[in-house]
């Protein structure tokens, strides 16, 4: 289906009123090839935040479409993508005509036999978000069912906001644990200002933001944002799209420098580059995700030796470890922008071993919160 509405582009994040029109003019083009006896085709833009040619120069950097593809009905596996797209398109509307949210799952279980598994919602997803130029959150759809990303994201600091009715006083007990909430849009403006009238307050100095949970609760139980006026945030692994959009949300809004702390082996630089480039399934949305601002805390491949760390402390490296350095190294994003990134990665290689941030427990079991990230974010030891 080519066209006008394909090749517009929206600067601004639209409202349910403008994703509405969009839905009507794209199902009306469809309808129109139907009775004019062409076969219907829908063109959808391909996105890509890295390639894997690190020597060359390339526009990954952009994010304009780096292709485009066809579905037509000649094409047996395109017709089965049609028909899960329309019919994903068409809950998407109800969800806007009637003001709801529903979770990916949800929209699974509505036509279970016609989806056959998860991932062909998703898919359908990030197609529908490209064809009508949104967010994912513009569409009413979340990653959970429930109103809150308890299970996903947890956040502790000197910060107090409130999100509808629902306040969070973070700032009361600065190491005490909150959720945040899924629909991070309706989070109220950011301000660092001490002042009660506003909806939200914040007098920290930084934001750490932990791979894990288990770090994050060694953080609590030592009171570091009690001693440290700082805000941490985790997103339990790989982080979702709330955890980044409430990062991105308090960056742009406080401006405040960012820190990432992450195991250091392969999977957690993977996780340090999400936060910072955002994920290849997700790069038509990059400009929204991603936080270039963010800074490589630690934990450094040289730090098992800086630190002194047991040898039982350090696993040798997988055969499938070292094939995801190796092609992560290729993503031309790390030579091009963070090339010393690329160097401990290079260095993680070579020494064929990997640790957890755990693993400075060895030291102390305080040692991570007393010692290690007040001295590197004194020092200014990250990249």
């Amino acid at each position: 289906m080519e066209g006008k509405y394909q090749r517009r582009r929206f600067s601004r994040q639209p409202e349910p009123g403008d994703l509405l029109k969009r839905i009507r003019e794209f199902t009306r083009a469809l309808v129109e090839d139907l009775c004019n006896g062409r076969s219907p085709a829908i063109s959808i833009d391909r996105f890509s935040n890295y390639c894997m040619n690190s020597d060359s120069t390339c526009c990954c950097s952009s994010d304009l479409p780096k292709g485009r593809e066809i579905l037509t009905c000649q094409r047996e596996n395109h017709v089965h993508r049609m028909d899960v797209l329309l019919r994903v398109l068409l809950i998407v509307q109800k969800l806007l005509q009637e003001n709801k949210h529903g979770s990916k799952r949800d929209i699974y279980y509505m036509h279970p036999a016609a989806f056959s598994e998860q991932s062909v919602v998703d898919r359908a997803i990030n197609d529908i978000c490209i064809l009508l130029q949104c967010s994912r959150h513009n569409l009413n759809v979340v990653s959970v069912g429930n109103g809150y990303a308890s299970e996903l994201m947890l956040v502790m600091g000197w910060l107090r906001f409130s999100e509808s009715e629902k306040k969070f006083g973070c700032i009361n007990r600065p190491s005490t644990a909150y959720s945040i909430p899924v629909h991070v849009e309706e989070v109220k403006g950011i301000q660092t200002v001490k002042k009660h009238d506003l909806d939200v307050v914040s007098v920290a100095q930084y934001i750490i933001v932990v791979e894990k949970e288990s770090v994050f609760q060694r953080l609590a139980n030592d009171q570091f944002c009690n001693k440290n006026r700082c805000v941490v945030i985790t997103g339990r692994g790989y982080p979702d799209i709330p955890t980044r959009r409430f990062l991105r949300l308090l960056i742009d809004t406080l401006h405040l420098p960012a820190y990432c702390l992450v195991d250091c082996d392969p999977y957690g630089f993977d996780i340090l580059s999400t936060y910072r480039f955002g994920s290849m399934q997700m790069a038509y949305d990059a400009k929204f995700l991603r936080v270039p601002e963010i800074k490589w805390l630690g934990v450094f491949p040289s730090d098992s030796e800086k630190y002194c760390l047991p040898k039982q402390c350090l696993l040798p490296m997988t055969a499938e470890d070292k094939r995801k350095i190796e092609a992560m190294l290729r993503r031309c994003y790390l030579q091009r922008e963070v090339p010393k990134w690329r160097l401990e990665l290079e260095v993680m290689l070579q020494r064929g071993v990997k640790f957890e941030i755990e693993a400075l427990s060895a030291r102390a079991l305080s040692f991570l919160s007393a010692e290690y990230l007040p001295s590197k974010i004194q020092g200014g030891i990250y990249i």
